[in-house]
C-alpha cells in the first residue's frame, strides 16, 4: 500500500511576486578616468593556468589479480611398481638402491632443481599484498622540553628570609621542609627565623611551624622516619624535630661540644638504631651525633689539607657542603669553602687513614656536591661559575663540565629518574636543565622563575617536580614535562658516554704526567751543568729560537712568492747560536 501526503501553501504566504519591466533610467554612471588608464601595465608574456586541457594520452597500469583458495588433502605414499610392497622396509630400501645407480637419475635430479630453486625463491619474495608493519610501534614523536610553575610556598613573617635548603618528606614527597636563614652577620644577631613544613598541594599556609633558639640554615628529613627531622642552625648548634612536637625541639646539642661557626649541611646515615646523622661546618669540623644523645658527639674529623700525625684546626678548611650515599655507607664526600673536596672514610682508624683524597675543584667554595643516583662513582660539584661531572678513577681534572656562565651558580641536582639530566640555580634567578647525552655547550632547558636569586634546589623521587628557594623566602614548585622524565636507553647511553669521557681524561693524564717528569728531568740536568755560565745557556737558546724563526719566516716567503724570490736562501748566512767556544776568553768578550 502506498501512502502519500500532499502539502499544499497559498500563493500570498510565498512573498510578493517580482514583476521587471524596462524603463529609460540611468541608476548610476561611472566616467572614464584616465588617471588609471595611466597605471595600467601590459603584461608580456602571459602565461594562463585552466582547469581543464586537452588529453594528450591515455594508458592503462593494473597487476594481475590473484586467487586463493583453501583445499584439503590426503596424502598417502604411492609411485611404487606394482612388484614393490612399499610396507616392506627390505624391498623399499633395495628398489631406492637401484634407481640411485641409474644413469638417467643424476640428470633427472639436476633438472628438477632450478623450478624447485625458482619456486623458493617466488615463495621468499616479498608479497605485496602482506602488510609488515602492523606489529612495529610507531616512532614517538619529539617532544619539546617545557616547565611550568604549580606552587609558590611564601614566608608568612613579616620579614622574608631567604630560604637556604629544602628536603622531601620519604612518605612520597607529599611534603616539603622549608629552613630560612639570613647568613648576613649584621642581620642574624638577636633574631631567630622560623622555618616551615608545607603539604605539596595547599600552598595557602603551612602545616607546621618551628621556631627554633638560633635560625636554622639545613632541615633534612629522615628517609626512615618521616615524623623526625634534624637541623644545623647558624650559631653551630644541632637539633632534633619530631612533627608531633613543634613549639620545641627534641634534642638539642650543648654549645660547649656543638660547633663554633654555623652548620652549613646535616645528612641522616645508615644505622642499626636509625638515629645518627653527621653535620659539617665552617669551623673544618665534621661531627657524628645520635639523636638519642645530643650532649655531645660520636666522633670528630678535621678537614685538613696536609697529611701530617696530627691535624691543625688553623689549617683546616671550612666544610660547605656533604655528600652521603646510602648505598656505601662507610664513604662520604665533603666539599670546603676554599674549593678543595675531601673523599672519606668512616672506618679509618686515624685521620690520615679517613681522609681517602683530595681534589681541588673549584677556585671559590662548592654550593652543591651530589652522586649520580645510577652511577655512584660519578658525582656533581657547583662552584663560581661552572658545574663539573667528576670520576673517582680520574682525580687530576673533571670528565664534563658546563661553560662559564655570566653569573654565579648557587646550587645543583641530578634527576632521579633521568640519569643523564642534572638541574642547576642560578643568581640571575634561572634554572638550567642539562641533559648530558644532547649537547654540553647549552641548557636544554633555561626557566627564569624569578627576578631575584635563587639559593638552593631539590628534585622530587618521581622526577617530575623540582623545589626551588629564592633570597626573598619564596619558594617555588616546578612540574617538568613528561620527556625530561625518563627516556628509552638512557642508562646504557649514559654508561657508553662516561667511559669514554673516563679513557680521554685517563690518556691526558698519562700524558701530563710524561711532560711533567720531561720537565722535571730537564731541571735536574740543568742543575748539574755549573761548569757552563748561565748567561752562555740563556744566549745560545735565544740564538737557536731566532735561528730557527728564521728559516720558517724564508720558507713561507718563499712558498708564498716565487717569483719574487731572486736569491737562494743560504742557512750559512743565518748567524750561528752563541756558544762560548766560539769566542776569545778575554775580559772583555766575558
Amino acid at each position: 500500500m502506498d501512502i502519500q501526503y500532499v502539502y499544499q501553501k497559498e500563493r500570498r504566504e510565498f512573498g510578493k511576486q517580482c514583476l521587471f519591466s524596462d524603463k529609460n533610467k540611468v541608476e548610476f554612471s561611472e566616467p572614464a578616468n584616465h588617471d588609471l588608464f595611466r597605471e595600467y601595465i601590459l603584461r608580456d608574456p602571459v602565461s594562463v593556468g585552466t582547469q581543464y586541457s586537452r588529453q594528450m594520452a591515455i594508458s592503462e597500469a593494473n597487476t594481475e589479480s590473484a586467487e586463493y583458495e583453501h583445499h584439503g588433502i590426503l596424502h598417502s605414499e604411492g609411485g611404487w611398481p606394482k612388484d614393490v610392497n612399499y610396507l616392506d622396509p627390505e624391498q623399499t630400501v633395495r628398489y631406492r638402491r637401484k634407481v640411485e645407480k641409474d644413469e638417467n637419475y643424476i640428470s633427472q635430479l639436476m633438472a628438477l632443481t632450478k623450478p624447485m630453486e625458482h619456486c623458493i625463491f617466488q615463495n621468499n619474495a616479498v608479497n605485496i599484498y602482506e602488510k609488515y608493519f602492523d606489529d612495529l610501534e610507531p616512532a614517538p614523536l619529539i617532544e619539546r622540553s617545557s616547565s611550568r610553575t604549580l606552587n609558590v610556598y611564601r614566608d608568612p613573617s613579616i620579614y622574608k628570609q631567604p630560604v637556604t635548603h629544602l628536603s622531601w618528606s620519604p612518605d612520597g614527597g607529599t611534603k616539603i621542609a622549608v629552613s630560612h636563614c639570613n647568613m648576613n652577620f649584621g642581620e642574624v644577631l638577636g633574631k631567630s627565623v622560623c622555618s616551615y613544613i608545607w603539604e605539596v598541594e595547599n600552598p595557602n599556609a603551612p602545616l607546621l611551624r618551628f621556631k627554633p633558639t638560633s635560625s636554622m640554615i639545613c632541615l633534612e628529613y629522615n628517609q626512615k622516619d618521616p615524623t623526625t627531622l634534624v637541623c644545623g642552625m647558624y650559631n653551630g648548634q644541632v637539633a632534633a624535630w619530631d612533627t608531633r612536637n613543634e613549639q620545641e625541639p627534641v634534642m638539642i646539642s650543648e654549645r660547649e661540644h656543638s660547633h663554633r661557626a654555623p652548620v652549613n649541611s646535616a645528612l641522616w646515615i645508615n644505622s642499626k638504631s636509625g638515629t645518627e646523622f653527621f653535620s659539617g661546618s665552617s669551623d673544618s669540623q665534621v661531627m657524628w651525633w645520635d639523636t638519642r644523645k645530643l650532649s655531645q658527639p660520636i666522633d670528630k674529623l678535621l678537614m685538613d689539607p696536609i697529611k701530617a700525625d696530627e691535624q691543625d684546626l688553623s689549617r683546616s678548611y671550612g666544610v660547605s657542603c656533604l655528600e652521603y650515599e646510602t648505598s656505601i655507607p662507610t664513604r662520604f664526600m665533603c666539599g670546603t669553602e676554599q674549593g678543595m673536596l675531601f673523599s672519606c672514610n668512616r672506618k679509618g682508624k686515624s685521620p690520615q687513614e679517613k681522609i681517602v683524597f683530595r681534589m681541588q675543584c673549584h677556585t671559590g667554595p662548592i654550593y652543591a656536591l651530589t652522586r649520580n643516583p645510577a652511577f655512584v662513582k660519578n658525582f656533581l660539584t657547583i662552584g663560581d661559575w661552572i658545574a663539573r661531572i667528576w670520576s673517582e678513577d680520574c682525580r687530576e681534572s673533571s670528565i664534563v663540565w658546563t661553560k662559564n656562565h655570566d653569573v654565579m651558580l648557587t646550587d645543583g641536582a641530578w634527576s632521579p629518574t633521568r640519569y643523564s639530566l642534572f638541574f642547576v640555580s642560578r643568581v640571575d634567578g634561572v634554572l638550567d636543565a642539562w641533559d648530558l647525552l644532547q649537547q654540553h655547550s647549552e641548557p636544554t632547558l633555561s626557566i627564569k622563575v624569578c627576578d631575584e636569586s635563587l639559593k638552593c634546589l631539590r628534585a622530587h623521587e618521581s622526577g617530575r617536580l623540582v623545589g626551588t628557594g629564592s633570597v626573598k623566602g619564596a619558594t617555588f614548585l616546578i612540574e617538568m614535562s613528561e620527556n625530561m622524565t625518563s627516556i628509552r636507553n638512557d642508562k646504557p647511553l649514559l654508561t657508553a658516554m662516561l667511559e669514554r669521557e673516563n679513557r680521554r681524561e685517563k690518556i691526558l693524564e698519562a700524558k701530563s704526567r710524561e711532560m711533567k717528569l720531561k720537565v722535571r728531568t730537564l731541571n735536574r740536568q740543568d742543575e748539574h751543568t755549573e761548569d757552563k755560565p748561565k748567561l752562555f745557556q740563556c744566549r745560545s737558546a735565544c740564538e737557536a729560537a731566532e735561528q730557527e724563526y728564521l728559516q720558517m719566516l724564508e720558507k713561507e716567503r718563499k712558498s708564498r712568492h716565487p717569483e719574487e724570490y731572486e736569491e737562494e736562501y743560504d742557512p750559512k748566512k743565518v748567524r750561528k747560536p752563541y756558544k762560548p767556544e766560539n769566542y776569545e776568553s778575554d775580559g772583555e768578550n766575558e
